[in-house]
């Protein structure tokens, strides 16, 4: 049995179809940028912590030299390659810190972001 609904509407798409897509590519299109955003904060955070897990091995520089590399391979601005880094006696921990400015560009205007991502460890 032919469904009579079905036989007038071949090659017409529904309206709530192509504003469901068209709202979805927005979202894609403009969700790229802050994506990758949020992934270069988080494998920086990621090799902060790596180094600070084994900072009991190494020097404050070889740390600094590190993650400056990281920085430069994750194309940061210069100033993710300021890392701080403090050592504290009780508790025995170290504290790895930096940030980065980055501006968010949205239609019709712009959202700053200071990404700060940090990394502690027990020494």
């Amino acid at each position: 049995m032919v469904n009579r609904r079905l036989r007038g509407a071949a090659g017409k798409v529904p309206i709530g179809l192509l504003a469901t897509l068209a709202v979805l590519g927005g979202a894609v299109y403009y969700g790229i940028r802050p994506a990758k955003g949020y992934l270069k904060y988080f494998m920086m955070k990621d090799e902060m912590q790596v180094q600070a897990g084994s900072a009991s091995n190494q020097t404050d520089d070889d740390i600094r030299r590190r993650l400056r590399a990281k920085a430069g391979e994750l194309d940061l601005p210069a100033t993710a390659q300021r890392v701080t880094i403090r050592r504290r006696g009780r508790p025995r921990e170290i504290t790895v810190t930096t940030s980065w400015p980055d501006t968010i560009f949205l239609p019709f205007y712009a959202i700053p972001i200071t990404y700060r991502p940090e990394a502690r460890a027990p020494l």
